[in-house]
């Protein structure tokens, strides 16, 4: 089975070509003088055909990339999806698992901390896992986006915040590190971190996206950051990484975000 780790291949569906025009004016002094510069865009479409002698050029960098993506790393027994669950699913709780187990050695190397909880987006997940063999296209799949992981210092009561936003928006949005149980009237039941009572004054680690780390989903909670670790790990790349691990990747949907009956 092939192992593959950190590597930035993008499979690339739009091309652009940028014409780039060179006005070149004559000067008595310096004769290449750039005066101007201008260009255009031009976009590809049927109307144009392949030159074969670029064809054959870039072939077989092609087939190299479409190898790698499709090289298999894990196998999925059932699909995994972000639909599967009311409150946390299968899809979202591999992913915020996935950050967590991949993000935490890279932030206590830096900064001599642990990662306490992790909190992503629901919307952030861009397709199912389909039963079968698990490839790192399958991780371009699920997250297209070049999101990396960024760990945000938050006290307690902003983590109160993020309590109420998760209860107000009605979306499994990945979590890990908590558990938070809601009764039949959508009040807070229990919420703790790591199976402890949350410290209103006690600072805590979050690992979230660089996207909603500046407020994307209106998780404005997240402008209270007392500091911000950025790790430079795309959230793709981890995935990566997790999936290069194991064999079988077989999340389940479970307790750490539910709502009593």
């Amino acid at each position: 089975m092939a192992k593959l780790k950190h590597f930035g291949i993008l499979k690339i569906k739009h091309f652009v070509i940028f014409l780039t025009l060179l006005n070149l004016a004559s000067c008595k002094n310096n004769p290449e003088q750039l005066k101007e510069l201008t260009g255009r865009q031009i976009p590809i479409d049927t109307s144009y055909s392949s030159v074969d002698s670029i064809q054959k050029f870039i072939q077989p960098y092609h087939d190299r990339v479409e190898s790698i993506l499709d090289s298999t790393l894990a196998y999925a027994p059932f699909v995994i999806s972000k639909t599967d669950g009311k409150f946390n699913t299968t899809a979202g709780n591999l992913m915020a698992d996935i950050v967590w187990s991949e993000t935490n050695p890279i932030f206590n190397k830096r900064t001599g901390h642990t990662i306490d909880l992790v909190l992503l987006n629901h919307g952030g997940i861009r397709s199912i896992i389909s039963k079968g063999n698990v490839t790192s296209r399958t991780a371009y799949e699920v997250m297209p986006f070049e999101n990396s992981v960024v760990v945000v210092e938050l006290k307690g009561d902003a983590l109160l915040k993020m309590v109420d936003y998760l209860i107000q928006s009605k979306r499994a949005h990945p979590v890990a590190g908590i558990q938070l149980i809601l009764n039949k009237d959508n009040t807070v039941n229990t919420f703790s971190i790591n199976g402890k009572p949350v410290d209103n004054n006690k600072s805590y680690y979050v690992a979230t996206s660089d996207y909603l780390v500046t407020g994307g989903d209106n998780m404005n909670f997240f402008k209270e950051a007392l500091s911000k670790t950025e790790t430079d790990y795309k959230i793709r790349n981890a995935m990566i990484d997790f999936f290069s691990k194991v064999d079988t990747i077989a999340p389940k949907v479970d307790l750490r975000y539910y709502q009593l009956q």
